[in-house]
């Protein structure tokens, strides 16, 4: 048999690159001790695109509002939080108006009610925070590291930041309304011309306020030119408007058990703003024994349905009110911080070398032989944000480090700490971040032990 070789040079094509091959990692996945909070959070991100004027999420009592199902009566006192997270877009390539959100605050006391803001970060995807490409771990002492504006407004809470535009309170008068929040998400002249807005405000109240998160487009002068809604103007839109739209897909309900599980967008009060607890071996012990040399064990992080790893544990948050159309849970647990303590400790009589790391595995329900991942990582970003790490390090000196973290669909991950343990000794460890809107669930807390087993 006689092979043809042509004599003409032929096009190179492209090779194309091997499948990622998955990598199985044989550890033990435990539940998150403790549990949320009992804060309340006024979670806005249903419709996530927002097209059309109106009420994205209103607590106001329905009634004297022309349409009473679109408020949900649920007011707030003490301590609360309100996270925002909406995109617009220009709805036709000539129509580049700028969609305003307003945040409104209604007393409906006899008597002035003052709203502390504790803490409070606002940014836009352009040009305060763009999807720029980021190396998958980069230290971020001083919040200057962000891609996304979920990314940057997380950073900046965690380590307690309240921006200048937000006052340090807020005085209601008896039985009238104040704005929050009044801000634009611009689309002009961006191209393409679509836009979007993270918010997250922690807050304080002395007396019950009724909340609502806004959509309307800027008012024009007689110059026509764009200016920011009153309070007037708000008010309006809260008495007379509908929900907004276009509206997200309606959510699969918590008992179907069957097909492809759909969250939806939340759009309600959920409760719980922090999740903090200790890890420890069991409830009644105060260590965290480190794992054999080669082996390691990982903890669930915003842990939800058909992704609790084995733990059958779901951290969503549950709601306390919400829209028909809207998630049933607070699925990924956007704006909530997680702070967990590790008290280490290595009981044997030689010196170990172990390693915490976060990673992103592959979604599951339940797991057979272990955590799996992908190398290569899947093109899809899971994860964009800050993590805060507070140790002593080998030497004694107690160390506080920010890292901003990239991971990708299946990524493993480095060490954020590498610890050399002598012979039984211990060493505390915390680990804080608030779980950034743009990122995708679940990821776990690894502990590895380095060595060979």
């Amino acid at each position: 048999m006689f092979a043809f070789f042509p004599i003409f040079p032929l096009a190179q094509a492209t090779p194309t690159p091997p499948p990622p091959v998955e990598i199985v990692q044989p550890q033990d996945v435990r539940p998150l001790p403790g549990q949320l909070d009992q804060v309340p959070v006024f979670n806005s991100n249903s419709p996530e695109l927002v097209q059309t004027e109106g009420i994205l999420l209103s607590t106001f009592p329905g009634n004297n509002k022309a349409t009473p199902s679109a408020h949900l009566n649920f007011p707030f006192q003490g301590r609360f939080d309100i996270f925002a997270h909406h995109v617009a877009k220009a709805p036709t390539p000539d129509d580049l108006r700028t969609l305003y959100l307003g945040i409104l605050a209604h007393n409906p006391s006899t008597k002035s009610v003052t709203v502390d803001i504790l803490q409070a970060a606002s940014y836009l995807s352009q040009p305060d925070a763009p999807f720029i490409q980021l190396p998958a771990q980069v230290e971020n002492p001083q919040g200057t590291v962000y891609a996304g504006p979920g990314s940057r407004v997380m950073s900046d809470i965690l380590r307690g930041y309240r921006q200048a535009e937000f006052p340090p309170q807020v005085v209601i008068p008896p039985q009238s309304s104040r704005l929050l929040l009044n801000l634009p998400i611009p689309v002009k002249p961006l191209e393409p011309p679509i836009n979007g807005r993270s918010t997250l405000m922690r807050l304080r109240s002395d007396g019950q306020v009724y909340l609502a998160s806004l959509a309307r487009y800027a008012p024009t002068d007689e110059a026509g030119n764009e200016r920011a809604p009153t309070l007037v103007e708000w008010q309006q839109v809260l008495d007379k408007g509908e929900l907004a739209g276009p509206r997200d897909r309606a959510p699969t309900p918590p008992d179907s058990t069957t097909g492809k599980i759909i969250y939806g967008r939340v759009a309600g009060v959920a409760q719980g703003s922090q999740w903090q607890t200790q890890l420890t071996d069991s409830p009644s012990s105060q260590v965290l024994t480190i794992p054999e040399p080669g082996d390691a064990f990982s903890y669930g992080l915003s842990t939800l349905a058909g992704g609790r790893l084995g733990t059958d544990q779901s951290q969503s948050a549950r709601m306390l009110v919400r829209y028909p159309d809207t998630a049933y849970f607070a699925h990924g647990n956007y704006g909530v911080q997680y702070s967990l303590t590790l008290p280490l400790v290595n009981p044997t009589q030689e010196t170990k070398t172990v390693t915490v790391s976060l990673q992103t595995p592959l979604k599951q329900e339940e797991i057979e032989d272990g955590l799996r991942f992908l190398e290569p990582p899947a093109n899809q970003v899971f994860f964009r944000g800050t993590v805060r790490l507070r140790y002593n390090d080998d030497a004694g000196v107690p160390r506080t480090g920010y890292w901003h973290l990239v991971q990708q669909r299946g990524q493993e991950g480095e060490p954020l700490v590498t610890l050399k343990m002598p012979p039984s000794s211990q060493r505390l460890v915390q680990f804080d971040f608030l779980y950034p809107p743009d990122a995708t669930p679940p990821q776990v807390l690894t502990v590895e032990t380095l060595g060979v087993k």
